[in-house]
């Protein structure tokens, strides 16, 4: 998938673990691991706009856009 989450980097700069942040922000364990781990489908606003507050970022801190078939660094390299 193109999009790629990065909900442990921010658990990370927070010192946060998975159960807390599920708990504040009112989903459970397993549902924000699905989102966690990149295998949601889909995300509610309501539930992004929860994390943002709870982890004090943007939406762009949580989600990024990556391309499928970006090269990856060491084919750059080697070209």
């Amino acid at each position: 998938m193109p999009i790629a989450v990065d909900i442990d980097v921010m658990l990370a700069r927070r010192k946060m673990s998975v159960g807390e942040l599920a708990e504040r922000v009112g989903i459970t364990p397993a549902n924000l691991a699905v989102l966690k781990n990149g295998r949601a489908k889909a995300v509610r606003f309501t539930t992004l706009a929860a994390l943002c507050d709870v982890l004090e970022c943007q939406p762009g801190d949580l989600l990024r856009f990556q391309p499928e078939d970006a090269p990856t660094t060491s084919a750059v390299r080697s070209a």
